[in-house]
């Protein structure tokens, strides 16, 4: 019964998708160290940009912070705080600028109260409890699906709709990364501090940043798919 969930024909169905998740993860890596290679003016920093996009659109009150890691940008709602990592807030180049402007992106789409903004942090909540529930309850299904079909049937296309929450959570997501790398192009564009092959660096490292939900987003819907195929070849069983 494992060996039919783990090492099936079905896994074929989730591969093209791991293999675009690794496509777009090589994308990002590679526009960052080609974009961290274009240095700008002194002073030009991620920090120092994301602090001049945040003032001249009505959020002084939005403060910035240094956190730990690489990546690990966001800008947080709640708190109102936008966290650069060391090497984005301290970075003199177009990767580090393109990133800071992006994360300022929310921090624009927060104030303006952009929809699939405010949607996407009301889903936040729902969607970690369906993601947490959603392989226990198919496994658990799994195991009774032959001495009690019933159930195992109905547990099984349980944990397929809790493990959903997570696609819907990728598809609000999907505008609303579109939309502050559109805001961040807009402001570093009318700023006219950077030059257009400067500028189209920083787009390439957004574009490929954006390419990595694109693929989260197949990976769930493929592994969806496989879920339901597996639910479905037991249903018949019975």
């Amino acid at each position: 019964m494992f060996g039919f969930f783990w090492w099936d024909w079905t896994l074929l169905i989730v591969l093209p998708g791991f293999f675009l998740a690794m496509w777009a993860q090589f994308r990002v890596n590679s526009a960052y160290r080609a974009g961290a290679g274009q240095l700008l003016r002194p002073g030009m920093t991620g920090g120092a940009v994301a602090r001049r996009i945040l003032d001249s659109n009505g959020l002084s009150d939005v403060s910035i912070e240094i956190v730990p890691g690489e990546l690990s940008d966001h800008y947080d709602p709640r708190t109102r705080v936008l966290r650069l990592s060391q090497n984005v807030y301290h970075g003199n180049n177009v990767a580090a600028v393109g990133v800071a402007a992006h994360e300022a992106g929310h921090a624009m789409q927060h104030g303006k109260g952009y929809l699939p903004l405010k949607l996407r942090s009301a889903l936040v909540p729902v969607c970690n409890v369906g993601s947490n529930l959603a392989m226990p309850l198919f496994l658990i299904g799994l195991l009774l699906a032959y001495s009690a079909p019933a159930m195992g049937e109905w547990l099984m296309f349980v944990g397929i709709a809790a493990y959903s929450l997570a696609i819907v959570f990728q598809l609000v997501t999907l505008p609303v990364e579109f939309d502050a790398s559109r805001r961040a192009m807009r402001c570093l564009t009318g700023s006219g501090t950077m030059t257009e092959g400067q500028l189209k660096g920083s787009r390439r490292v957004l574009n490929a940043a954006a390419m990595t939900y694109v693929a989260a987003l197949a990976v769930g819907l493929l592994s969806v798919l496989r879920l339901l195929i597996i639910a479905g070849s037991h249903s018949r069983r019975r």
